[in-house]
């Protein structure tokens, strides 16, 4: 599962999520993207199934690109707690993903097979996504 090798900050504050991304916003290494509609965070789980999805559509054709990385720790207060006594501990790390931010890049495979592989990938995330294409590429 993907988490950083190393961070300064152990635990780090929740942030805010306004606005557009402002880079990773254009497909770069593939023909085809899944592009973020909403604003959210996305898990190192649901991205290795989102991974998992997409390679099991593709039937080693091809090639992935994941364009999002989980940074941002992400901590969890144990059940039936107290309050005080500190902030919880890092259960597991997330990706900030903007409006317009692409995810993850698909290349070498037909206009059919990228999109049935990214729909397919979809589903794993708590956001609404949409399969778009290479501007002029086609």
């Amino acid at each position: 599962m993907l988490m950083p090798k190393r961070v300064k900050w152990r635990k780090q504050m929740r942030g805010r999520m306004k606005g557009k991304a402002l880079r990773g916003a254009e497909i770069s290494f593939g023909e085809f993207g899944l592009q973020a509609l909403e604003p959210g965070w996305i898990t190192a789980r649901q991205i290795e199934a989102a991974r998992r999805a997409i390679v099991r559509e593709m039937k080693r054709r091809g090639k992935v690109w994941i364009r999002i990385f989980p940074a941002k720790a992400y901590t969890h207060k144990p059940p039936e707690t107290r309050m005080g006594s500190g902030k919880g501990n890092v259960e597991y790390y997330v990706a900030v993903v903007k409006p317009g931010r692409i995810m993850f890049e698909v290349g070498g495979l037909s206009a059919e097979i990228a999109t049935a592989a990214l729909k397919s990938a979809q589903y794993k995330f708590p956001i609404k996504t949409k399969v778009v294409a290479r501007e002029g590429g086609e």
